[in-house]
């Protein structure tokens, strides 16, 4: 949900730090080489001081290091163990390191193994050997550390950019689609308008009418996929993908091109992922553009069932012929059965016994996408 994704960092950021300052505090209070005593409650304060700032560590990870440090300095000159409080100023510092310019994870870093080693060297509370090891290889496993993280997150945004270009890409292949859908619908309602020009003016009239809407909507969605190609720019306008939801303005424009179409929905609609959405509106659309070009006259319909694990979509017409290039693989039938196997569906598209031809697309719902059966409507 939205709200797990914008929160849940800071929750455990906000568990991490109270988990830290509370083992800071235990391992203090068990310290036999610091001042500590039972209920030492200045040291107490500190250690909550220098590791609670890094709740706030993915907002300001330069401040909270800087504070961290200071209170863990402060600490140290008081004559506490500088290993008791180090928690939270690691875990700062692996945050810079990971998520600052190196120039900046660079300072920081120099000045640990410094305070580290002069004050372990100084109070005594381990063997030189211990103290340099420890001040010279923490700092740099952290170093390390972070900027194998920055790497990560360079390479991922950079994966991300990659499969942004692909999708663009892809959603301008759409332009094929748009484009011989709605010429055809052009060719159809130009042709009829020329036909009945002088006998059947207002019958011209309409048509036109229609092949002035459906070129205007075939620009619209050009400009929309020629301006996911440009680079670094976005769609213009808010219009979202076409999908189920537009099949039934997609019958209303073939049946103003001359084609009856009749829709009928069972079982109980619901939402589809985007991709799967939008490749069940691309197979009807093609199907519906094959009709208009190899069928008329005929009378078209589109059945779409909802299942608990599947959708199935047929579109049907009862032209009187099934020419051959509707049979033979064209470059039509090979894309729908592509989308289909993108998704994991299957597409079979054969003449039917009593004339005409079918199209049958079936595919798998989403995990957890279920839903009950019962409704029925047909237009």
């Amino acid at each position: 949900m939205w709200w797990r994704a914008r929160w849940w960092p800071a929750v455990v950021d906000a568990a991490l730090a109270v988990a830290l300052a509370a083992v800071c505090i235990l391992q203090g209070l068990d310290d036999e080489l610091g001042r500590w005593r039972p209920f030492d409650l200045p040291a107490m304060v500190l250690s909550a001081l220098a590791t609670l700032p890094v709740v706030l560590r993915r907002r300001a990870p330069v401040a909270v290091l800087v504070t961290c440090y200071s209170f863990w300095v402060w600490q140290i000159l008081l004559g506490y163990n500088p290993v008791v409080s180090t928690y939270g100023v690691l875990l700062a510092m692996y945050t810079v390191a990971a998520t600052q310019p190196r120039w900046i994870t660079a300072l920081f870093l120099a000045g640990c193994p410094v305070i580290w080693i002069v004050t372990g060297l100084t109070t005594g509370f381990a063997s030189p050997a211990g103290v340099l090891l420890t001040g010279l290889a923490v700092p740099a496993v952290i170093a390390k550390a972070g900027d194998s993280a920055r790497q990560l997150a360079v390479a991922h945004e950079a994966r991300a950019r990659q499969a942004v270009t692909e999708e663009r890409l892809r959603i301008a292949r759409e332009l094929h689609d748009v484009v011989a859908h709605h010429m055809s619908v052009v060719a159809v309602q130009a042709g009829l308008a020329r036909y009945v020009l002088r006998a059947d003016p207002a019958t011209a009239e309409a048509a036109m009418s229609t092949v002035l809407s459906t070129s205007g909507e075939a620009l619209g969605e050009m400009r929309r996929v020629l301006s996911l190609l440009r680079a670094g720019e976005e769609p213009d306008g808010d219009a979202p993908a076409p999908g189920l939801p537009g099949l039934l303005a997609l019958a209303e424009r073939v049946r103003a091109a001359g084609v009856p179409v009749d829709v009928r929905v069972t079982g109980e609609p619901r939402v589809l992922p985007s991709g799967l959405d939008l490749c069940v509106y691309r197979i009807v659309q093609e199907s519906l553009t094959n009709v208009l070009k190899h069928a008329v006259p005929a009378a078209a319909a589109i059945a779409v069932s909802y299942g608990r694990e599947r959708v199935e979509v047929t579109v049907r017409d009862d032209g009187a012929r099934a020419p051959a290039d509707r049979t033979a693989g064209g470059q039509g039938l090979i894309g729908m059965r592509e989308r289909a196997l993108l998704y994991g569906g299957t597409l079979a598209a054969a003449p039917r016994p009593g004339g005409g031809f079918e199209v049958r697309l079936t595919l798998p719902l989403p995990a957890g996408d279920g839903g009950g059966e019962g409704d029925d409507r047909a237009r």
